[in-house]
């Protein structure tokens, strides 16, 4: 008398790991195109809950500042930038070291007023919009508003306040996505024996 087969049945392993060959820049690049594609269906579903779209570009600055004032601390962890000399500063690292940090591109820094406090941060290409038709009863949508939120949030923890608005948009067929950032007033500590103030 045989024995019965005990054969296992077989499963098939799915590889879940990063190849080994990936390093951590392709891991980032893989982060970045999981924003990108999270931030289409967030804008989404805040046409659905907000008929307006002043409430609507009200809702994508103020979740990019929360964002931001949260991101500034994984920025500098990441990038060991230290500090920026000025506000010309601020602005050439934002554009040529955050941007490209968390969207894989890096902005371009103009129009700057004499006193030095007021300039544009231009993206030629800006990964948010790829892929994206705004509908015509969204025109005042601002769609990369929150990142004008990111920026103020941000700034803000580094003790800059700044006014940032999306002067133009490459979704809404321009050329570029343009953003417009102006120091407001530097925000200056006061340290006593007792006690720090700002």
């Amino acid at each position: 008398m045989s024995r019965p087969s005990s054969r296992r049945s077989e499963k098939r392993k799915i590889d879940l790991h990063l190849p080994s060959s990936s390093s951590t820049a392709s891991a980032r690049h893989m982060g970045i195109e999981l924003v990108i594609l999270t931030y289409g269906t967030v804008v989404q579903q805040l046409c659905k809950d907000f008929e307006n779209d002043d409430d609507i570009n009200k809702e994508l600055d103020k979740m990019g500042y929360h964002i931001g004032s949260r991101l500034v601390e994984d920025f500098l962890a990441r990038s060991n930038i230290t500090q920026c000399r000025n506000f010309h500063d601020t602005a050439e690292v934002i554009a040529k070291v955050a941007f490209k940090m968390y969207l894989g591109v890096a902005a371009r820094v103009t129009f700057w007023t004499l006193a030095g406090d007021d300039c544009s941060l231009f993206l030629e290409k800006n990964p948010l919009t790829d892929y994206v038709e705004i509908p015509n009863k969204h025109s005042c949508l601002l769609y990369s508003n929150m990142i004008c939120g990111i920026l103020r949030g941000a700034l803000k923890m580094v003790r800059l306040q700044v006014d940032v608005q999306l002067l133009q948009d490459s979704v809404k067929g321009n050329n570029v996505t343009e953003i417009r950032m102006r120091l407001v007033r530097k925000r200056k500590v006061v340290v006593t024996a007792d006690k720090q103030q700002e």
